[in-house]
């Protein structure tokens, strides 16, 4: 199933974020994997998923030669 990240990209962009297992929902972020993994765990969650939100999208077109 296709995410959709649009807000979490507005909202959280060149930032790391700590999400719940549905990959969708933010429970903490940080400037830091570290920073967003300490704040995550201080909300309860011992076991996120860590991303960094990338601070530009940008289209890839892959091909071969």
């Amino acid at each position: 199933m296709t995410k959709d990240w649009t807000k979490i990209f507005k909202q959280y962009k060149g930032l790391w974020v700590a999400l719940e297992d549905d990959e969708e929902t933010v429970v903490a972020s940080g400037e830091t994997a570290k920073q967003a993994l300490e704040r995550a765990r201080e909300h309860g969650n011992k076991h996120p998923i860590l991303s960094r939100v990338p601070d530009d999208l940008v289209t890839y077109v892959g091909g071969t030669r």
